[in-house]
């Protein structure tokens, strides 16, 4: 195994959480994209509530258009798939052309989503590079500290948000075992104390889905 740079640990942790952050929020938003078309337009004001992002809408058709497209709005779904593109492309190295390949696609089917009509279409294909990218990353990079550094960021986003959705104990449970032996495996400096909170939080007939979040933000030391 080579040696992992600072700075190289830091955009493997972030692309991991990145399109972690984009699987995630495209799943929401179609739920809340129905939900709206429904009839029920305040869905959205709830949606960014949840997630901790600033309403800066106005409207449910602004939502609708600007959330997962807007490149100027830094919370948008598209923006965090052009940072995980961007940590992606400076790892190309570490993580191999193929693998790159499917952000870049994804990319590609969120601009096609942008322009239409059935919105939803193409935001499913994002999804589906996105887990062709995490399984080719599984099978094509070879030193594992870099597949453990990018999972433990997949986890790590993946509990914050569910948390923040108040997501029920057994999903919480379930990816605090899975987030674990990633982070332990990863060769970075971690808070060991802070692992075995966070997994008594999650295992508590109430769970402190604030406190989760604030716990697995600290993890890495």
């Amino acid at each position: 195994m080579g040696i992992i740079s600072i700075e190289q640990a830091d955009r493997l942790y972030w692309l991991g959480r990145y399109t972690e952050r984009v699987n995630t929020t495209i799943k929401m938003f179609g739920q809340s994209f129905d939900s709206m078309i429904d009839g029920i337009p305040e869905t959205y004001e709830e949606f960014c509530k949840m997630i901790d992002i600033p309403d800066v809408y106005g409207s449910m058709e602004v939502f609708n258009r600007n959330y997962p497209f807007d490149e100027t709005n830094p919370d948008s779904i598209i923006s965090n798939l052009t940072r995980a593109y961007d940590n992606a492309i400076v790892l190309r190295e570490s993580i191999g052309s193929e693998t790159l390949s499917y952000i870049q696609l994804a990319i590609y089917e969120m601009q096609k989503a942008k322009i239409s009509e059935s919105p939803l279409i193409e935001l499913q294909k994002v999804l589906d590079y996105l887990l062709a990218f995490w399984g080719i990353a599984d099978d094509l990079i070879d030193d594992e500290r870099v597949r453990n550094i990018i999972k433990a960021g997949k986890r790590i986003e993946r509990i914050d948000l569910y948390a923040r959705l108040g997501a029920g104990g057994k999903e919480l449970i379930r990816e605090v075992n899975r987030m674990i032996p990633r982070v332990e495996g990863s060769g970075l400096n971690y808070d060991v104390d802070n692992l075995i909170k966070i997994k008594e939080m999650v295992n508590s007939s109430v769970v402190d889905f604030y406190g989760v979040v604030q716990a697995v933000e600290s993890v890495f030391c």
